[in-house]
């Protein structure tokens, strides 16, 4: 079946120094050769793959821009077609100019991923090393990039297939030993398969305990600092900030509005909001701050609670940490250079994770940094064993568990091997639609509608 050509703008949509046009498809080499004209005057067509020249982009018979054209040839490409990549100046204009020659040439515009779809479906990437793809481009710290890189590289892929092919050799053995009684095949054992499903389910539980820990390095965590007024919550944001993002004063109640900002903090993405003094005021307009405080906290990922080391525990303290108690906090007892008169030991009976730091020396900084990632799930996380990225991963391999769970009830209930097998198969199918080795239509659009286009 012949793949018609896709084309599309595969740089960022601005000014740059380089724009890149990328053609794919069975006809993209004879396309390119429509709108470019080599200064060597050889063809793409007559060049081989991975190769490059330089010349003019044409449209109508005019000269629209310079450029390097890039050959591709099937399958060693990214798509596995031929791909032809024009790259020119990176101007907005130029760029679009140089797209409609070529859809004008024959190319059709591409949809989003399309690209990596194709590559997907010609065998180049499977489904999890594809999200990872998306994951990559929307990566928004060094973690997450180097996380998304390894699943890029196959890293669940192999943690998959070695799961997968203990459910496939124990669904295999029990299939033939059931169908071919009269050939010498090992006996299988009621005690041996229930070891072995056993075993599968407690690679799948661990597999989906990277689930949580994958999010948060993805995704990041709704952390809101908060405490009474003058404690040091602006300048904790600006530590954390790395710049002056709040305005520090000495004025109660300076911060009335939420600030907001994302951070990296220990390889964990924050999206931090300084939130209005936590008191009792009769100002209409703060009133208004703190009761938008209190329901962040209500709906966060992490609480920052901060506490003034130099003041003692007030009523407006004791409340904030009431508010806190069913969320997941840390108490920051700033202003650790102050001769302490807090009641430390109240703070930790109610807050569970606390630490002392100066906010404006940045003393005990790392200390807080170390303790955000032991509760984020990150201390010590090694994206290189592979992780479960997205829901629809993580979906796939908890209805796996599910069937195997199912396996076991039956061995325990007495049922044949052939209901035992039926689950094993079941789990297997789970496991193959994780990889995309075995899914559907819907399943596979719903993987790539998300994706710029592009890529």
């Amino acid at each position: 079946m012949k793949n018609s050509a896709i084309t599309a703008i595969s740089t960022a949509q601005g000014e740059g120094g380089i724009g890149v046009i990328r053609i794919s498809g069975d006809d993209a080499i004879n396309i390119a050769d429509k709108v470019f004209k080599s200064v060597s005057g050889k063809k793409l067509s007559e060049m081989k793959g991975y190769t490059a020249c330089f010349g003019e982009v044409l449209k109508d018979g005019e000269k629209i821009d310079e450029a390097v054209a890039t050959v591709f040839r099937e399958p060693l490409s990214y798509t596995g077609e031929n791909v032809v990549e024009l790259s020119c100046h990176g101007g907005i204009f130029i760029t679009r100019e140089v797209l409609r020659a070529v859809i004008e040439s024959g190319a059709r515009p591409a949809e989003a991923g399309e690209f990596t779809k194709r590559a997907f479906l010609n065998g180049k990437l499977d489904l999890t090393e594809a999200e990872a793809v998306m994951d990559l481009i929307g990566a928004k710290s060094k973690t997450a990039a180097r996380t998304a890189v390894l699943a890029k590289d196959g890293a669940l892929w192999r943690r998959i297939e070695k799961i997968k092919n203990a459910l496939i050799t124990a669904d295999a053995h029990l299939s033939a030993w059931a169908d071919y009684p009269e050939e010498d095949i090992e006996q299988v054992t009621e005690e041996g398969l229930k070891k072995t499903i056993l075993e599968i389910m407690f690679d799948l539980d661990k597999l989906i305990s990277t689930y949580d820990a994958g999010q948060t390095i993805k995704e990041g965590i709704d952390t809101v600092i908060a405490g009474k007024p003058n404690t040091g919550k602006s300048t904790l944001m600006n530590l954390l900030s790395g710049r002056n993002r709040s305005i520090v004063t000495d004025i109660p109640g300076t911060t009335r509005d939420i600030i907001e900002d994302t951070v990296t903090v220990g390889g964990v993405i924050l999206r931090l909001s300084d939130t209005a003094g936590m008191r009792e005021t009769d100002d209409a307009v703060e009133k208004i701050g703190v009761d938008i405080a209190k329901n962040r906290i209500k709906n966060c990922g992490l609480a920052l609670c901060v506490f003034d080391a130099g003041r003692e525990l007030d009523d407006d303290d004791k409340k904030l940490i009431e508010e806190v108690k069913d969320a997941q906090a840390i108490a920051v007892i700033n202003k650790i250079d102050l001769k302490s008169k807090l009641d430390e030991k109240y703070i930790k009976e109610n807050i569970k994770n606390t630490v002392k730091i100066s906010a404006k020396s940045g003393e005990g900084f790392d200390e807080l940094c170390a303790m955000i990632e032991k509760i984020a799930g990150t201390e010590g996380f090694n994206p290189s064993e592979g992780i479960l990225a997205n829901e629809r991963q993580r979906n796939a391999v908890v209805n796996a568990r599910n069937s195997l769970s199912e396996a076991l009830d039956a061995l325990n209930l007495g049922m044949t091997f052939d209901a035992v097998s039926v689950t094993l198969e079941e789990a297997v199918k789970n496991i193959l639609e994780l990889t995309g080795e075995r899914v559907s239509d819907v399943v596979v659009d719903s993987v790539f509608h998300n994706f710029c286009v592009g890529k």
